[in-house]
């Protein structure tokens, strides 16, 4: 098996030829690979190995802002041409054996509630997470990546970049090119090269919890070799990742990549696709067995009632999710992070209008 190792006493910009954090057409291929053959992958956290056991909130002030997400690759797939749908097998996803969940000020779900720094730190040991932080808490293995993707085209990046920079003037949140903390640190990758937070049309940050051991992921090719990288490994997720991290790790992934030529230009695909054989996760977690769920509905603090508005009704079930683990002795930072890891938001109704439904269902079993 071909392998991509690195050196986890380095941050990326240490390392050279393993990595970059930024998509762009231009990012050089680190390894070639044929369709079939299987790949291991080492990568590190989304910190860039920033956050260590024994980091504390007090170190957050000196780390480097823009390094998300350090990815290993690209990786050249031989035969891969614009129009072909490529298809990544996850064969396997290993975790390293520890983990950190943080609040970060101005990020979040809720960042206008949890407006403080928090950080837990997790060990990872016979298929279980436990935190000093979190008492009384295992997370079960859930392993994943949290952002794969393939390098956009010269046309995509500029269009995703004028329609990003679009949604800032008019209000909205995007994170526009930036050469700081940059991986190739200069030139045209650097200066304009995308941010890895957002997922867009070549998948990157999709965060998609199901795509564990097992699970397959299909992008639409839109440069030739594909030029798939990875990082960002979770070792477990709740749908929604409401504080902005799960339980992030370093991770290994072994992947299989299967090359469907012309599928996506003929099928008209344009945005990513995932399937998995088998259960993402033993049943009893994927579904999950004897849960607890809270509702939301869309209706603002004065009362006022927001037909149809689903982000205020996910709001709401989570707020009062957090209200469910408070009274169970759980600070609200600690609830929130247990939301972030452990609960997946749902929706329940889309269509009983004026209150379309959201569900936040919490895992009972997780608590020892």
């Amino acid at each position: 098996m071909k392998q991509v190792t690195i050196d986890r006493n380095k941050r990326l910009r240490d390392d050279p030829g393993k990595g970059h954090n930024r998509w762009h057409p231009d990012v050089v291929p680190i390894i070639e690979v044929e369709p079939g053959e299987e790949l291991l992958l080492e990568t590190r956290d989304a910190s860039d190995g920033q956050i260590k056991p024994d980091t504390t909130i007090d170190d957050f002030e000196g780390m480097d802002a823009k390094v998300g997400h350090p990815l290993t690759g690209p990786v050249y797939i031989k035969g891969a041409e614009p129009g072909d749908l490529l298809e990544i097998e996850y064969v396997d996803v290993i975790a390293e054996p520890r983990g950190w969940t943080r609040i970060r000020p101005g990020s979040g779900f809720l960042r206008d509630i949890y407006t403080e720094p928090y950080l837990a730190h997790w060990q990872v040991e016979e298929g279980w997470a436990t935190s000093p932080q979190i008492p009384g808490v295992r997370i079960p293995d859930g392993s994943f990546m949290g952002t794969a993707g393939l390098a956009p085209s010269h046309e995509q990046l500029a269009d995703w970049t004028r329609r990003e920079a679009d949604l800032v003037s008019r209000g909205g949140s995007a994170l526009p090119p930036d050469p700081e903390d940059a991986v190739p640190p200069d030139g045209e990758v650097a200066i304009n090269g995308l941010r890895t937070a957002p997922p867009r049309e070549n998948c990157g940050n999709a965060d998609a919890k199901q795509l564990t051991k097992g699970s397959h992921l299909f992008i639409p090719v839109n440069v030739e070799g594909g030029l798939y990288s990875v990082g960002d490994g979770h070792f477990a997720q709740g749908d929604s990742e409401c504080c902005i991290t799960a339980i992030e790790m370093g991770a290994t992934a072994i992947v299989k990549y299967h090359l469907h030529k012309g599928e996506a230009a003929a099928k008209n695909i344009r945005f990513p696709r995932f399937s998995h054989p088998g259960y993402f996760l033993p049943p009893e977690w994927a579904a999950p067995r004897n849960f607890i769920a809270t509702m939301g509905f869309p209706l603002r603090e004065d009362g006022t009632n927001e037909s149809e508005d689903l982000t205020l009704a996910a709001r709401h079930a989570l707020i009062n999710m957090i209200q469910l683990l408070q009274e169970r002795g759980y600070s609200g930072v600690q609830a929130y992070v247990i939301c972030s890891v452990a609960v997946d938001l749902k929706v329940s109704n889309i269509v009983d209008l004026p209150n379309v439904t959201v569900s936040a269902f919490l895992p009972e079993d997780i608590f020892v």
